[in-house]
């Protein structure tokens, strides 16, 4: 405790770690803020009865959930920053797929700097489309109580207006943080969203427990150890890495001598963080949109089965798309053949490998074999809220038993705490541990680049 308090001490006593602090948690309280502002032309008492009839769940569920709840409460930031993310996605598969998007990549920071301002265009477009559907979504959820006061033209141009400046603002939040607070700034803004239920979701589970009929605290304080040994599982998905030696040749330059030092390639088990449970997830959104388009369908046996998150086929279904996308996001954002390009060019070579082909070979071997435990311990992180509720878990607090909340909550946790751990060593200052030191993602928790 001491040893803690002295750590506390020493963060607070470097100026500009304070300042990035306090400046990180006034832009998340008011994002946090702006999450409970209701959209103007809207009902406050009826748009609630309304809401509590129809719970949110599925894909409008994670939807919710990025949003940090301002989507049930039909906030100024409903939306949150998932267009900003999906723009993100969309240009980075661009970067995979369009020569003049591939060539923007290799340009260095001009060519980031191009991709990201055709990022933020991109988000304008996604943020009017996902808010005429917000409009569509609201507008038949007031078929019940009423509860749109404002005329359908006008509500439809404040649900455009205002939600597209909603989500604008927050991804500039995102960015200052970046910049000039602490950690990833979009992550942070996702995981506090995401743990702001986390109280509410632990009041449910105690009082569950509580009740008649509740099996008592001795499953809760169960559930408690099975939740630290998962969050440890992730802490070890996060941060395992193999790494691979490579030695550059000498070079003599006048009086002076170049090269000859081994360093390493560090490849992630999981590089792909928590994308491949997305994708899997919105797949598996799919059918049922369609059993709501087609009554006939809504009685297929297969459909039913993939409507039953509790279901083994759901589950296996879920678990092998996960696997798939874990490879295929990897392959997308790691390319063997153009490490050992990179490699070659600064004369480095590994060790008993022959540079150039067999070098993207070997590479590409190896990331293969540790993407395979990586993607299958990621889907059984995904499908553990799935066991949680099994065993009679709260919904509200199962969810942070595993999945993309607990995987978010985790990198971003790491990659803030490296951060602080890197201003106490550079000035002279011990990490935030007597032994090892912290090591985040180097990337955000959804792999979305910063401008």
């Amino acid at each position: 405790m001491k040893q803690f308090i002295q750590t506390i001490k020493n963060i607070w006593s470097i100026e500009d770690l304070r300042k990035r602090i306090v400046y990180t948690i006034g832009l998340v309280l008011l994002y946090r803020f702006g999450s409970y502002v209701m959209l103007p032309g809207i009902d406050p008492t009826l748009y609630n009865q309304a809401a509590n009839v129809n719970q949110q769940s599925g894909l409008l569920g994670l939807i919710n959930l990025f949003a940090g709840g301002g989507f049930s409460r039909a906030s100024i930031f409903a939306l949150g920053i998932m267009p900003y993310i999906s723009a993100s996605i969309a240009i980075q598969l661009l970067g995979i797929a369009v020569p003049a998007f591939a060539r923007l990549q290799k340009e260095g920071e001009s060519g980031r700097r191009k991709m990201n301002q055709y990022t933020r265009y991109l988000t304008v477009v996604v943020t009017a489309l996902q808010a005429s559907g917000y409009f569509a979504y609201l507008k038949n959820l007031s078929q019940s109580t009423d509860f749109i006061t404002a005329p359908e033209g006008l509500f439809w141009f404040i649900c455009l207006v205002i939600l597209t400046a909603g989500t604008l603002f927050t991804m500039w939040m995102g960015e200052r943080i970046t910049d000039k607070g602490l950690g990833n700034g979009i992550s942070l803004l996702i995981m506090v969203g995401i743990v702001a239920g986390l109280p509410a979701a632990l009041i449910n589970e105690i009082t569950h427990r509580g009740a008649d009929g509740g099996g008592g605290f001795i499953p809760f304080v169960l559930e408690i150890a099975f939740l630290i040994m998962v969050i440890m599982g992730c802490i070890l998905l996060v941060q395992g890495t193999r790494r691979i030696p490579v030695q550059y040749a000498k070079r003599v330059v006048g009086s002076r001598q170049f090269g000859g030092v081994r360093q390493y390639i560090p490849l992630k088990i999981n590089a792909s963080g928590v994308m491949p449970i997305i994708f899997a997830q919105a797949l598996m959104f799919i059918p049922g949109i369609f059993a709501q388009i087609n009554e006939d369908w809504q009685t297929s046996s297969f459909l039913v089965m993939l409507n039953d998150f509790q279901s083994i086929g759901y589950n296996l279904i879920y678990g092998s798309l996960i696997i798939l996308f874990t490879y295929f996001y990897t392959a997308i954002i790691i390319n063997p053949t153009q490490i050992a390009d990179d490699l070659k060019k600064n004369g480095g070579f590994i060790p008993g490998i022959k540079p150039g082909k067999k070098t993207a070979e070997f590479i590409d071997n190896v990331l293969s074999r540790i993407t395979l435990p990586g993607s299958i311990f990621l889907a059984l992180v995904a499908i553990a809220p799935v066991f949680s509720r099994a065993f009679g878990v709260d919904t509200s607090f199962a969810q942070f038993f595993g999945g993309t909340s607990l995987l978010i909550m985790v990198g971003v946790i790491l990659d803030t705490l490296q951060q602080i751990e890197s201003h106490l060593l550079m000035r002279h200052y011990d990490g935030l541990m007597k032994s090892g030191r912290i090591k985040g993602r180097q990337s955000a928790a959804l792999s979305v680049p910063q401008g």
